[in-house]
């Protein structure tokens, strides 16, 4: 993720705050029943800061970007900075709930790297991932923030499927977003370069925000129509 991504996603964010409502809605259970949660891909900690205020839950986090770590708004989850490819001893089969919130899209080999992740994951263990949705959506944004793609619900079970994990449960959501969306891919034609993550993803003020927060909870969840990000919980056989 490029660092520029960091300096604007913040937990106020509208997206930042409605990709947390949908995962509490989708998957709060097993966030409340889990004993050890990783977040491979963490960031700066904004999941793991929401988990933590909503769910008193400690949230392993890992991330390759020292930058990013450096700035975490944890309160009191652990961070590294750790490549799950290596595959450390000390965290074999370690977590049985492991977070890739925004992280799919970014890798080139896929299979190698949800090979990794289930190495860390407890027999009988979920993944929970949210991707971008719709590859019609890709636009200049995503190439600056470095998304490789973006999914739909067969493409992620199809993933899964090959490494022996079970879409357990899913939901699109962003739907009333889309056409904003489509907008965006049509203006970021027209803003290449460094100023297409601000461009993309700042929203332009506390008043933007609200109504943009606002516009995103008009639609019910799950729901398993079409929408701008797709989230699922992905079982491992105990």
């Amino acid at each position: 993720m490029d660092d520029r991504w960091y300096e604007i996603a913040n937990l106020d964010h509208p997206w930042i705050t409605r990709r947390f409502e949908v995962l509490r809605h989708l998957a709060g259970d097993l966030i409340a029943q889990s004993t050890a949660i990783a977040e491979i891909g963490c960031g700066h900690g904004l999941l793991q800061r929401q988990l933590e205020d909503a769910y008193d839950a400690e949230v392993a986090g890992f991330d390759l970007n020292e930058t990013a770590l450096k700035q975490t708004v944890c309160r009191f989850s652990p961070v590294c900075c750790y490549d799950v490819l290596e595959q450390s001893p000390e965290y074999e089969a370690r977590f049985d709930l492991i977070l890739l919130a925004d992280v799919l899209e970014h890798i080139a080999d896929e299979d190698a790297f949800l090979e990794a992740v289930k190495f860390h994951l407890a027999p009988g263990g979920s993944v929970l991932v949210n991707v971008p949705a719709l590859q019609s959506l890709y636009s200049g944004y995503d190439r600056a923030v470095g998304h490789l793609r973006r999914y739909r619900i067969g493409s992620l079970a199809a993933l899964a499927q090959r490494h022996e994990l079970t879409l357990a449960r899913y939901t699109y959501w962003g739907l009333p977003l889309l056409p904003l969306l489509v907008l965006r891919k049509l203006w970021m034609l027209r803003r290449p370069g460094a100023g297409a993550i601000a461009a993309g993803f700042e929203t332009g003020g506390r008043i933007r925000d609200l109504a943009l927060l606002w516009l995103s909870r008009c639609e019910p969840i799950p729901q398993r129509f079409i929408g701008t990000s797709l989230m699922a919980v992905l079982h491992s056989p105990g």
